[in-house]
């Protein structure tokens, strides 16, 4: 499989590394407006991603959000099997553009929510049968990368693939708050997610800390599992025989961005729906842009 980086910055030169170490793969081209940060992954460089339409088979589009629609419709459009960067597009009407156009033309569409692939994570929703009640908590320093778009769709929208997989339900019911601290969009902020079969989210995130959590607990009528993503650990307490149990597992090591490669290539190569596809990114985005706009209201009755 040929394939090729579209966006050579902090994200585009690892989604880089993780391609050019899989089996079956040639990284055949990088493209960046900047040309001398695709000349630095060692392949060939363009400035244009139309360059690169007949050399390759698949890319990866890791562009700032607002140019994601514009690309990933184009490299459609031309052939090409698709990972996008989370956000899957900034709107919905752009999502269903990309998902109905990849149909269309039988090529994979999958969404980069890369923490699908944490390793604590999927042992976690592997022993999870009935969720009840779930909190994430995604704090993040503030970075100038990624700072287009709010932190709904910066950081939250990991959090809300997450609980969209653990609840195993769609989501119907929306309330949430937030607030702008060091841009004019939003920065900080709380949604409480309520989903068809009983089981609620509450999720909180932030740009503007100083320390960086990744924190998912969750709730079971027989168990309780507190997870910290970023050490990859594991808390598990139930009830036995009357006394309380607990056991701790640890998930280091692991890469999810490379496991997220692996499985898109699977995909392409075994002409399979990913796992992770269009249609799961646009739930995604769909939530993201519905908290938007609830906290969009109330800072404007309040402001």
């Amino acid at each position: 499989m040929k394939a090729a980086i579209i966006g050579a910055g902090h994200m585009g030169r690892y989604h880089a590394q993780k391609l050019a170490r899989l089996a079956g793969v040639q990284l055949v081209a990088a493209v960046d407006a900047d040309l001398s940060r695709a000349q630095a992954l060692g392949v060939a460089a363009f400035a244009d991603y139309r360059a690169i339409f007949g050399r390759a088979d698949a890319a990866v589009i890791a562009v700032p959000t607002d140019k994601h629609h514009a690309i990933a419709r184009d490299c459609l459009q031309h052939g090409l099997h698709l990972l996008i960067e989370k956000p899957i597009a900034t709107t919905l009407e752009q999502a269903d553009e990309l998902i109905a156009l990849a149909e269309e033309k039988h090529l994979v569409l999958q969404a980069g929510h890369v923490e699908r692939y944490n390793k604590a994570f999927r042992a976690l929703v592997a022993r999870m049968d009935r969720p009840v009640f779930l909190e994430a908590e995604r704090l993040s320093g503030f970075k100038q990368r990624g700072a287009e778009v709010d932190v709904l769709l910066d950081l939250m929208i990991h959090d809300l693939d997450l609980a969209c997989a653990l609840a195993r339900a769609e989501p119907i019911d929306v309330s949430a708050c937030g607030f702008r601290v060091l841009t004019r969009d939003i920065d900080i902020a709380n949604a409480r997610i309520e989903f068809a079969n009983g089981c609620v989210a509450n999720l909180s995130a932030s740009r503007v800390s100083q320390a960086l959590v990744r924190k998912l607990r969750v709730f079971q009528p027989d168990m309780y599992v507190s997870a910290d993503l970023q050490a990859g650990k594991l808390r598990y307490v139930r009830q036995t025989g009357g006394s309380i149990v607990e056991a701790d597992e640890t998930h280091e090591g692991g890469d999810a961005l490379a496991e997220q490669a692996a499985a898109f290539v699977w995909a392409v190569e075994n002409h399979a729906a990913p796992e992770i596809d269009g249609r799961q990114g646009r739930r995604a985005l769909d939530l993201a842009l519905t908290i938007g706009r609830l906290v969009r209201e109330r800072l404007r009755r309040f402001e």
